[in-house]
């Protein structure tokens, strides 16, 4: 009886390391993660597929951690796939994560609280574009040339729509009746803005978006502009929600641009749900800073992605795992970006 329990035990422990090597175990701890963007036309969604490349490339067979990016209406949708777990992480605008965390404007008296942020991303950056024969001065004042007439605000409940209402009305437009609203992503809005459907869009993305690109090379520089915002104007639309700054659109960014480009922007975040493992963001969020090179070659707005700049424009606190990252870097995190980690679910 002895020799065959004996048998039986060495059988177990010979099958249990034939699965090890195998992989059986390793696959049974997979994490497989979505990573919320937004429409394509814009920054977000090259941006998210090339970070989800990058971590399944490098994750997968060492902590057996994949992720894949998946396109959504923006900063809204992607709020609401975090609270559905539908997605672990998501790109949004520093204005959402501060309406959200603080319970005010979309989320008034419904303040969010399961978000954590990881990381600054880069600058998202306003673009009003607009028919130059509605813009006589090129400032963003001009958009009351344009009253009851088409414009495209961005997809219903994505960040652009947002921003764009928060700026419009900051400088004492209001959104809902100065204009015939289009409800379109960057690319629908770039074909409409050439085929004359609307006089005018907004389109937040990091320099050089493609829709911008579309619309410029369809509709040339003398037919179409970006609008520009002055520094008190940036000061007036910061006045709710501190969240801009001032940016600078090089020359020759776009086609037939001729002259730089003074216009506002705000931080992309990464964020994710704070369920996600610590260890799990730590490895996603170091393998992030020890490829920069590689997410330069996908968008050049990737090269905004740095050490020194990586808790600037945070709305929300940081995940634990981020937290780890940041102090074996040696950068002091702010008391803001700290927070009771078991706080309840509103």
């Amino acid at each position: 009886m002895r020799r065959l329990l004996h048998t039986l035990l060495i059988s177990t422990i010979v099958f249990a390391l034939s699965l090890q090597s195998s992989g059986f175990f390793a696959l049974q701890k997979k994490k497989r993660l979505i990573l919320a963007t937004a429409t394509t036309g814009g920054t977000y969604y090259p941006v998210g597929v090339g970070i989800a490349t990058l971590v399944t490339n490098t994750l997968e067979d060492l902590e057996g951690i994949t992720m894949s990016a998946i396109t959504s209406a923006g900063s809204g949708e992607n709020i609401q796939l975090l609270r559905n777990k539908e997605a672990e992480l998501a790109i949004i605008q520093s204005l959402w994560g501060s309406m959200a965390w603080q319970g005010k404007g979309r989320y008034k008296d419904r303040p969010v609280k399961f978000i954590r942020s990881v990381t600054r991303l880069w600058e998202n950056v306003e673009h009003f574009a607009l028919l130059k024969k509605y813009a006589p001065t090129g400032n963003i004042l001009d958009l009351k040339n344009i009253k009851k007439k088409s414009f495209s605000i961005g997809a219903r409940g994505s960040g652009t729509e947002m921003s764009g209402r928060v700026i419009l009305e900051a400088l004492g437009f209001d959104s809902k009746k100065d204009f015939r609203l289009q409800y379109l992503g960057y690319n629908p809005s770039a074909e409409a803005l050439q085929n004359g459907r609307v006089v005018g869009m907004n389109i937040p993305a990091g320099p050089p978006a493609s829709a911008i690109t579309q619309a410029f090379a369809a509709i040339g520089a003398d037919d179409m502009c970006l609008l520009e915002f002055t520094e008190e104007q940036c000061t007036a639309i910061n006045g709710r929600f501190p969240v801009w700054n001032s940016f600078v659109i090089e020359e020759g960014t776009y086609p037939g641009q001729k002259k730089p480009i003074r216009t506002i922007s705000q931080s992309n975040v990464l964020v994710v749900h704070r369920d996600v493992e610590a260890e799990v963001v730590y490895a996603i969020l170091k393998t992030v800073y020890e490829n920069l090179d590689y997410l330069k070659t996908i968008h050049q707005s990737a090269g905004e992605i740095s050490l020194e700049k990586a808790l600037a424009g945070l709305s929300t606190p940081l995940h634990p795992g981020a937290v780890r990252f940041y102090q074996e870097k040696g950068i002091e995190i702010p008391v803001l970006l700290l927070a009771d980690w078991a706080l309840p679910e509103p």
